[in-house]
């Protein structure tokens, strides 16, 4: 795994506050032939030190990319708040059955049927290292409020707030 920078506390809450009711990423990684790859994976936990971790198949073709670039990205989207964020860094693939039975919750069984013992379950362990968010304070009305003004009388919107967060690899 290469160096990794990670966030400063402050930073960290804030992605945390961001995307706490945000069930859903976007997990974003490189396949062999350098194409990019995205699909929605449920984000189980967010530990105290920023680490992610999503359950996968050990066998599945986002493994494998992960195992040739451990360099990934995830995208959390909320329309109905108007918050989105994306984050990079880096993911491991985890095989500790501790683990895996501390995170599991029976709504897994959807998509692993077999249950928390099943020998293909792996985690995916996301360490972010740098990230960006865009919100709108006051959410929904108060876009259609400012649609409404720019319509009457042109002006731009400038309620949404856009910021980046920690480093990018050097």
């Amino acid at each position: 795994m290469q160096a990794q920078h990670t966030l400063n506390a402050m930073e960290l809450d804030k992605l945390r506050d961001k995307i706490k009711d945000i069930r859903i990423a976007m997990l974003t990684t490189q396949e062999v032939d350098g194409d990019f790859h995205a699909r929605p994976m449920a984000t189980h936990q967010m530990d105290e030190d920023g680490t992610m971790w999503f359950f996968t198949y050990d066998n599945s073709n986002k493994v494998a990319e992960i195992r040739n670039n451990e360099r990934i990205a995830l995208g959390f989207s909320d329309p109905g708040s108007e918050v989105y964020v994306s984050t990079s860094g880096y993911a491991e693939v985890v095989k500790d059955q501790a683990k895996i039975n501390e995170l599991w919750s029976d709504f897994l069984k959807t998509w692993f049927p077999n249950g928390k013992d099943d020998p293909n379950i792996a985690l995916l362990k996301v360490t972010t290292h740098a990230g960006e968010y865009w919100d709108r304070p006051g959410g929904k009305m108060v876009k259609l409020f400012e649609m409404a003004k720019g319509a009457i009388t042109g002006a731009a919107d400038k309620t949404g707030r856009n910021e980046k967060f920690g480093d990018e690899p050097r």
